[in-house]
């Protein structure tokens, strides 16, 4: 039997861990990242010490960084030959405006640029592999949040949120823009045969707020929180269920369809955050260079 390989970032902890482990113990070949080198380090020896011989590699990465991200595909593509499944899971909620070398806002950059970045440059080997398989079979999953569902839309004009910066808007935007970017990868991924969707894991007692400003932590320290465990279920189940490859570019919560923010449905909408996204892209590389 052919071995199937799952790419999910951020997979030093919280949910991301979860999911690693879990399919590497089904016998996945599993390639995760994370930016912490002392948390990929604990997971590094977790998987070490445990029996079964699992195929778990380990990437350092900042999804923040476009040249990073590049990096990072150029790895992922040296380590195996095939990708049945991308978790574009990482992400961060930071407590003010946080510029990187690249000029880019850290938060937007890391939570939807990188996965935007890193998506396109597997999408060769994730078509590679769907080549000979039924429709439905690779697939494409964006980690979000109900926080898309927060602001009534993008601002197009201004993604990063520069002109007057508010960190909790900057969130539900990145976390709008994975729903929406989910839509638009299917639009452009059906006739392949992959299948892109969006998944709302709900609040998980993790580390993922520690960095959130003290506001949020405060609005958010009361809030009922699922386990990784539970946070992780919706991700796993969609990856292999036939459920997942019955419609593409949807948006779920707990096994089931979520309305997603009324945006998405807009075509427009969806074609500009893809060209915008590029041209932010293209001027943190260009910045890149000269760094």
């Amino acid at each position: 039997m052919v071995k199937r390989t799952v790419v999910i970032t951020g997979a030093s902890s919280g949910i991301g861990k979860h999911i690693a482990m879990t399919f590497a113990n089904q016998g996945w070949k599993v390639i995760g990242t994370g930016r912490n080198a002392e948390r990929i380090g604990r997971v590094e020896a977790q998987i070490s010490a445990t029996a079964g011989g699992m195929d778990f590699t380990m990437l350092a990465s900042d999804l923040s960084s476009m040249a990073d991200t590049l990096e990072l595909a150029r790895q992922i593509t040296s380590l195996t030959d095939r990708l049945d499944l991308l978790i574009n899971n990482a992400g961060a909620m930071t407590a003010g405006l946080v510029m990187t070398r690249e000029g880019l806002e850290a938060n937007f950059a890391g939570n939807h640029l990188g996965p935007f970045l890193l998506t396109q440059e597997l999408l060769p080997l994730l078509k590679r592999t769907a080549r000979d398989q039924a429709y439905g079979a690779v697939r494409i999953l964006n980690t979000t949040s109900d926080a898309s569902e927060m602001i009534p839309s993008l601002d197009l004009d201004d993604l990063q949120g520069l002109a007057r910066f508010d960190p909790g808007r900057a969130y539900c935007t990145g976390k709008l823009a994975n729903v929406i970017f989910a839509r638009a990868l299917a639009d452009r991924i059906d006739a392949d045969g992959i299948v892109a969707h969006a998944v709302h894991p709900g609040a998980v007692d993790s580390n993922f707020f520690s960095h959130a400003s003290p506001e949020t932590q405060e609005r958010l320290k009361h809030l009922d929180k699922l386990t990784e465990a539970e946070g992780a279920d919706t991700l796993i189940w969609l990856a292999t269920a036939p459920e997942g490859a019955q419609s593409n570019g949807d948006y779920w919560h707990k096994r089931a369809r979520r309305q997603p923010n009324p945006t998405v449905a807009d075509r427009a909408t969806r074609d500009r955050l893809w060209a915008e996204s590029e041209k932010l892209i293209e001027t943190a590389l260009r910045q890149s260079d000269t760094v």
